[in-house]
């Protein structure tokens, strides 16, 4: 949510600026502004919109090597010129991702001391107070440390100050920062896509600390203001990863690496059978009882996770929408385990979640795509998913290996528990291995999904339906489509619509129904049968050793059998593609749906 970049160096920060934010583009926004060093003072340009209105109004001739940049996602003011970052007060201008907590109070004191506000957003409080602080101190060093002490809840900063036209100052809580470091230059960053063309090395910045960069050296600032040495990490991907490709869309190209990512996420757990398995997951079985936390699909995909481990580990499991959790009655203790999954990372209400559960005690288990972010370095031990960087706000390859990772799980508990033996676990393994030329076979289908979606996509209420993991995978699928195509959609326990819901359909209500359980088959069917005789129009899903002919469907997509704990793999490609070809046809913009950021840093 929101991106921040910015700059100090021998390069024109103004093309810098402007190729960060790009790059940052995924994580949604309204509005786009750059502040930067113009002959000695702070020259600011802010549009709302795209950020091709910004770029617009930039004269890339300018030769200026100091510059912050911000695309907003309006959370205090309405999305316009006025609220737009950067703030400028005083002596210091701001980007700010986050929020602060008790600006309205900070506010009325600031007010009071003769500070007068144009916009209606926390960010220019902060940079009000930051300038108050900083005209007492004349220090930026002590106005930071300061600054945190007196600003509640969350925030990643960068700061300009007038005095110091030859410094970049950024300060960080509870919401990502990064600094980057190239040949005599130096970046801030609300995320690594941002700074890959130049450099892939950078330090992050853990809650609390601050730092004054130059183009020299980074100097990082703990809680006391003591100068602490920070790890440089390096990146293991390039700027490459982060194009398209040659493909239309983000998603698009995301859905088809797929097969690659749950090759590179299942490999160092079955490379050598199950002493893979064994040695790289922990023993889980000292947990009397697991709660999973995460919010949309990443939720979705705890629900299947639910289902795996009760199934084949017998160990109760709840899932939990983080952003309830914290707000709930908690039954944790040390015999209790939190699976907390997030594909960025820094997910506010889940990090909150986390930090919650284990102040009750609880063995927290991340399940995470970025290395070294706020949840990864919070949990207790982690799981890392391989799928590399996704763009599109959509996820579809991190839930994926997301899946993947739970399907793991629950084998490793089987075999510690003796639910399943070893050679059990064996076969699903040599399942898993197949997983990646399975998941191409379904991907090449995407003809078929296409005249699916053209059959469609003029429907603005579609439903799906499913039992068991295939609940799960039914809510995904309607998420997936509402979230890129603006249709409303629902997914429904097949078994609930006699209880209500069937009375939503009419003649040609499209309903995709999907069946992948072969003990609950029938019953599945026989819900689906009862839609059809209302008129529905059913695009049926099938696990290939469940296919029938019969006349309770329309169309029909069929795809490989797997072992369950895979099995969800594979049968949601479907319904991202065509969910993606359904947007497409609508004309809808699908790598950045409306008001929908990729990484939800606040709460």
């Amino acid at each position: 949510m929101c991106g921040i970049i910015g700059y100090l160096g021998n390069k024109n920060c103004l093309n810098v600026i402007i190729d960060g934010l790009e790059r940052l583009e995924y994580r949604g926004y309204d509005s786009a502004g750059i502040a930067y060093n113009k002959d000695g003072k702070v020259e600011i340009i802010k549009e709302k919109g795209k950020i091709a209105n910004l770029k617009s109004k930039l004269d890339f001739k300018i030769e200026s090597n100091l510059g912050i940049g911000h695309t907003r996602w309006a959370t205090h003011g309405q999305p316009n010129n006025i609220n737009s970052h950067p703030h400028k007060v005083g002596k210091i201008t701001i980007v700010h991702n986050g929020i602060i907590e008790n600006y309205v109070e900070l506010k009325k004191e600031l007010e009071e001391l003769g500070y007068k506000f144009k916009s209606d957003t926390d960010t220019e409080v902060a940079c009000a107070l930051l300038d108050h602080i900083y005209s007492e101190t004349n220090s930026m060093e002590q106005t930071m440390a300061i600054f945190k002490d007196k600003a509640k809840g969350a925030y990643a900063l960068g700061i300009l100050c007038d005095d110091h036209m030859h410094h970049l100052y950024a300060v960080k809580k509870d919401s990502p920062l990064i600094i980057a470091i190239g040949d005599k230059e130096k970046y801030i960053a609300s995320d690594v896509p941002a700074i890959l063309k130049y450099t892939n090395k950078y330090i992050i910045l853990d809650d609390g600390e601050f730092a004054k960069l130059n183009p020299e050296k980074v100097i990082v600032y703990d809680n006391n203001i003591e100068i602490i040495k920070k790890e440089i990490h390096t990146f293991e991907g390039n700027a490459s990863s982060m194009d398209k490709n040659g493909y239309e869309h983000y998603m698009l190209k995301e859905i088809n690496e797929e097969a690659e990512v749950i090759k590179a996420t299942t490999l160092p757990y079955i490379e050598d059978g199950i002493d893979s398995l064994i040695k790289n997951i922990p023993n889980l079985t000292r947990f009397n009882k697991i709660e999973i936390i995460a919010c949309g699909s990443a939720m979705h995909a705890g629900l299947i996770g639910k289902t795996l481990i009760e199934e084949y580990a017998n160990i109760p499991v709840n899932v939990e929408l983080a952003s309830e959790y914290r707000y709930k009655k908690l039954f944790l203790d040390k015999k209790s385990l939190v699976i907390v999954i997030s594909q960025s990372g820094e997910t506010a209400d889940t990090l909150a979640a986390l930090k919650i559960a284990k102040a009750h005690g609880a063995y927290t288990l991340g399940i995470i795509n970025v290395v070294g972010s706020s949840i990864a370095r919070y949990s207790d031990h982690v799981l890392y998913t391989k799928a590399g960087s996704e763009i599109a706000v959509a996820t579809t390859k991190a839930y994926s290996t997301q899946v993947a990772m739970l399907g793991l799980i629950a084998l490793n508990l089987a075999y510690h528990n003796k639910t399943m033996t070893k050679d059990e676990i064996n076969e699903v393994i040599s399942e898993i291995r197949k997983l990646p030329t399975n998941i191409q076979s379904v991907l090449n289908e995407q003809l078929e999904y296409r005249k699916i979606a053209k059959k469609l996509y003029k429907h603005n209420d579609i439903f799906f339906i499913g039992r068991n993991v295939d609940y799960a995978l039914a809510m995904e699928g309607s998420l997936k489509l509402k979230e890129i195509s603006y249709i409303n959609s629902q997914g429904y326990a097949a078994g609930e619509l006699k209880h209500g819901t069937i009375s939503l359909i009419d003649k040609g209500t499209p309903v995709f129904a999907i069946v992948t359980e072969k003990a609950i088959a029938d019953k599945t069917i026989s819900n689906i049968k009862e839609c059809k005789a209302r008129g529905a129009d059913i695009t049926f899903i099938v696990s290939e050793d469940l296919d029938v002919k019969d006349d309770f469907y329309n169309q029909k997509i069929v795809i490989p059998t797997n072992h369950k704990t895979i099995q969800s793999v594979l049968t949601v490609i479907p319904l991202q593609l065509i969910a993606y070809e359904i947007a497409k046809l609508r004309k809808c913009d699908i790598d950045k749906p409306k008001n929908l950021a990729k990484s939800v840093t606040v709460e």
